[in-house]
């Protein structure tokens, strides 16, 4: 089964297509870009000669045909490759996620001012050879926060950020409409880009497409959709997280078996891969690899259409999550590597606490509360994407809900196709798939935000905005967004996410560990993420 990417659904349709996961990054893409590349395929260079010279080379199980715009892109590919292409005025560390100074000189020294300046870092050029300057970062934000255009980036900055001012050709301001502390974490997924490329006719295409000009330590040397990536390192980059490696291959292999099999092995022809299937962890260790895991947001979620009777009754959807014998999920498909959702949060989240509704498995409370809802012989048709741990999951909810009267079938498919339906407005049940919304960053503001909204994509497929809870629920999701008071604002969203726990609509069954797998003897500086991709800007040759 193939091991499609993390697909995430984006404020811009055209985005997310080019992502998955989660859904959470990139499965699916179009045909037109699969006809861009630049020079011949190469899948196999790992050469380069010895020593520092010698090329990593890296095994993404991710697609990298999705979109490469960084206004755009939920592309686990795209993303990873972009954190060391661009950079943004802070970016942020891939674990800890505290920001640090990249194009800007320095962290601001009072977040919670309503107005932040910033000087550019001296001598920063981009990849093309031109300075970096205040109009570059005027630019970017004007397009994230332009009305007349939807971007991804715009739902993490527009309700907070009122505009960027150029005070001179090397500084900034950036205006904000309260005390937005989280912003400064935020600031790593505004990349800067160069306007003299990118506001030319059909630039912002040819972004989506793959062109990535930015001012980060690797330069872009080739790029062949579906087949790899390959980075040079940038010699004029002046910034803090200099390349260790004079070249990088990044190969894209979805497919979870030629993955495993690229790293494994006296032969093995690379030396890191993310997306380890749990399965293999214990040949890879065998064979002198590390495999670590992450723990965060990644996670199964069941999804309803609130418009298709009967899942607009609160009582059936909490009904079909108590059912899941997550403990068996976790045993058998995740081999012990997950935790059954006890928040929309997991657990290592700073905001986290144990929602007032937890589903733990309870088959009598779910058979008591359809009884309630005056339900019998429900046939569920279950809409899943065919990631491969996803379609792992699948037996146990059928059996569980078998096993409450519920006759259950499955019925994984591409994830393209799976949201195309969505995106279609075609009828249906229950949909199964994989999220992960650390990739933006682990403030519990931006991934509520990401998920649940009046004007929020999720929210159109479940067919739940206009509801009167939705709409109440929407309103304290903004009282606090605003919010000064870190400690109030962290309750008051625990509170409202006690009201998405509750109501189900869209809610994680599972969350699990994403694995990392790395040679030690060639590589250290190597941290595994619990989000996918990898982060090679702390790496080096061992």
């Amino acid at each position: 089964m193939r091991d499609v990417t993390h697909d995430v659904p984006a404020l811009h349709r055209r985005s997310f297509l080019k992502y998955t996961g989660a859904l959470g990054a990139a499965g699916a893409v179009s045909a037109s870009l699969s006809a861009c590349s630049s020079g011949p395929e190469s899948t196999n260079e790992t050469g380069g000669g010895g020593g520092a010279n010698r090329t990593l080379t890296a095994v993404i199980g991710y697609g990298n045909d999705g979109s490469w715009d960084p206004t755009q892109t939920a592309s686990a590919f795209c993303m990873a490759a972009n954190n060391h292409i661009y950079e943004g005025l802070l970016d942020t560390d891939p674990i800890s996620r505290e920001p640090y100074a990249a194009l800007a000189t320095q962290v601001p020294a009072d977040p919670n001012a309503t107005s932040w300046k910033f000087t550019l870092r001296a001598g920063a050029r981009f990849h093309d050879g031109k300075p970096v300057t205040a109009d570059d970062v005027v630019f970017v934000f004007d397009r994230i926060l332009d009305p007349k255009t939807q971007t991804l980036a715009k739902g993490f900055f527009v309700s907070w950020l009122k505009e960027v001012r150029k005070i001179d050709a090397q500084n900034v301001e950036l205006v904000l409409k309260f005390p937005f502390p989280d912003g400064l974490a935020r600031l790593t997924l505004a990349k800067i880009m160069p306007k003299h490329v990118f506001s030319q006719p059909g630039a912002w295409d040819e972004a989506i497409k793959g062109k990535a000009i930015g001012s980060g330590p690797y330069m872009q040397a080739a790029h062949h959709p579906k087949s790899n990536t390959t980075f040079e390192a940038y010699p004029d980059y002046n910034g803090p997280r200099k390349a260790a490696f004079k070249k990088m291959n990044w190969l894209t292999i979805v497919d979870a078996a030629p993955r495993v099999a690229r790293i494994s092995g006296a032969r093995a022809g690379a030396q890191i891969a993310d997306n380890i299937p749990y399965a293999n962890i214990g040949q890879l260790e065998s064979g002198g690899l590390t495999v670590a895991g992450g723990a965060g947001m990644n996670n199964l979620f069941l999804m309803f259409n609130t418009r298709h009777k009967p899942f607009d009754d609160v009582r059936v959807r909490q009904a079909l999550h108590y059912a899941i014998d997550t403990g068996k999920m976790i045993e058998v498909a995740l081999k012990g590597h997950g935790k059954p959702s006890s928040s929309f949060l997991n657990q290592s989240n700073p905001s986290f606490r144990p929602a007032k509704t937890v589903y733990d498995y309870d088959p009598d409370k779910a058979k008591a509360l359809l009884k309630q809802a005056g339900v019998s012989g429900l046939k569920i048709e279950i809409l899943a994407v065919n990631v491969s741990w996803i379609v792992d999951c699948l037996p146990t909810i059928k059996a569980s809900w078998d096993a409450i009267g519920v006759r259950t079938t499955l019925s994984p498919q591409e994830t393209t196709a799976v949201f195309t339906k969505m995106d279609q407005k075609q009828d249906y049940q229950v949909v199964a798939a994989a999220s992960n919304p650390n990739q933006f960053g682990l403030d519990a503001d931006l991934i509520m935000h990401y998920n649940y909204g009046p004007e929020n994509l999720w929210m159109q497929y479940t067919r739940w905005a206009d509801n009167s809870v939705a709409k109440a629920l929407f309103k304290d999701m903004d009282r606090a967004t605003q919010e000064p008071d870190a400690e109030k604002k962290k309750t008051m969203v625990q509170d409202y996410i006690d009201i998405v726990a509750e109501q189900a609509v869209l809610y994680p069954v599972v969350h699990n560990e994403l694995m990392t797998a790395w040679n030690p003897r060639e590589l250290t500086g190597i941290r595994a993420q619990p989000y996918p991709g990898i982060n090679l800007l702390q790496a080096k040759w061992a």
